[in-house]
């Protein structure tokens, strides 16, 4: 077993670890230390303002019955597997994409336990501009879009890979 968790992409899983363990504890510290829809101006761009979203991104379907609670969890446990099975075959050479995936599946299960602990998610995370403003979010939202970032990184870096190692074979 531990084979095959060092030579795949399974060796870097202690970066989801230490996303939900920080996404977490700063959820649990603004729950703590903050009231609801509070808000602490940091900058003059960044506040911590403690909301809850009980839709998906951007407080999507934040306002139906209660089935997006189930739906998005499901996703989320889905995916999740599947990033598992997926690391498991990747070759050691390979770190970027690995590491791409740990951050997005550390970052899926923080907003999990939220869901099936609380029944929403806990953001807190707000930045904008005079009256232009992101919707609030949290430190595993951060590290899915890192994640999808890196992927992006990585489908060019590895497009760029694959046109030179066929202009070698010519």
């Amino acid at each position: 077993m531990r084979n095959v968790i060092m030579n795949s992409g399974l060796r870097f899983l202690w970066l989801a670890v230490l996303t939900v363990v920080l996404d977490q504890w700063s959820k649990h510290a603004v729950m703590a230390s903050m009231d609801l829809y509070q808000s602490i101006q940091i900058t003059s761009f960044f506040n911590f303002t403690h909301t809850r979203n009980y839709g998906a991104a951007f407080s999507l379907f934040s306002d139906a019955s209660g089935w997006q609670r189930w739906f998005f969890t499901a996703i989320a446990l889905v995916v999740s597997v599947v990033i598992l099975r997926w690391l498991r075959g990747t070759p050691k050479p390979q770190i970027m994409l690995p590491l791409a995936f740990c951050l997005i599946l550390g970052g899926a299960l923080g907003n999990v336990y939220d869901r099936l602990v609380y029944g929403y998610v806990v953001d807190f995370l707000h930045v904008y501009y005079q009256q232009y403003h992101w919707p609030v979010f949290n430190i595993a939202d951060s590290a899915i879009c890192l994640g999808a970032a890196l992927l992006i990184v990585d489908m060019f870096k590895n497009k760029e890979n694959h046109r030179d190692s066929n202009e070698s074979a010519d």
